[in-house]
């Protein structure tokens, strides 16, 4: 007996599918692994759906009381497991964080593999199509604050475009407002990603970048804590990093 046919992509899924075959690394970032890098090698999980307001994008925020990265809005994702590939670890990571089912991810592609040269880690953003969304929940609160819905046309939209301010070293880098009141900031490698992808397509709208948001306090408290099962993936902004 044959498998049974994957879904089909919906068609404004379309362009993402032939993105993923076109983009490079250096479309959306400057930082590649070099050769004989020894870097630790993670993945995070792109995944679209369907909601309300059309296509949209499953993120998650970390707990703010956590110890690195307190508040920092990401793709579900983490470090390999010894024998996974990108993709097993992506949807394992994605059902550990927030109780995704495997099953009903369609994965149709792939960006580049990324490097974070501060905690040497290579990054690949596994793209999925949910094609039968089932019910998800934070699975541990002392990782994860909230689940966010994001409509693609409000990440187009300018009015939820900002340029985000780190104080310390007054580095700046291009954001997003998230969230039912949209006063979630959406910044760093996870939200350069999206900024550079949404370029590539030619879905971006141009937006007053001298809108300037402060990340909040609490994104300052954690403090530096490296560990195999920790995924900095937003190190090379925080560090200021630039494509």
């Amino acid at each position: 007996m044959s498998a049974p046919d994957a879904p089909q992509l919906p068609e404004w899924l379309r362009p993402v599918e032939q993105a993923a075959r076109e983009i490079e690394a250096s479309d959306l970032t400057r930082f590649v692994p070099p050769p004989g890098s020894d870097a630790r090698r993670g993945a995070v999980l792109m995944l679209f759906g369907d909601g309300p307001q059309g296509g949209e994008l499953l993120l998650t925020e970390r707990a703010h009381d956590m110890r690195s990265h307190p508040g920092q809005v990401s793709f579900p994702g983490g470090s390999l497991d010894p024998g996974e590939d990108v993709v097993e670890a992506a949807l394992r990571e994605a059902e550990e964080e927030v109780g995704v089912e495997p099953s009903s991810v369609t994965i149709f592609g792939r960006l580049p593999e990324l490097w974070l040269p501060p905690s040497n880690f290579a990054v690949t953003p596994v793209l999925g199509w949910w094609s039968e969304p089932t019910e998800v929940s934070v699975v541990s609160r002392a990782e994860v604050h909230a689940i966010h819905h994001v409509p693609l046309a409000e990440l187009v939209d300018p009015e939820h475009r900002v340029t985000v301010r780190m104080p310390i070293g007054d580095y700046r880098s291009p954001g997003f407002l998230i969230g039912p009141d949209h006063d979630v900031i959406l910044w760093g490698f996870t939200g350069g990603i999206i900024a550079r992808l949404l370029d590539f397509l030619g879905w971006s709208v141009p937006w007053n970048e001298s809108r300037i948001r402060d990340l909040p306090a609490y994104m300052f408290t954690g403090q530096e804590r490296r560990s195999a099962d920790l995924l900095d993936i937003d190190d090379e902004q925080r560090r200021g990093g630039e494509r």
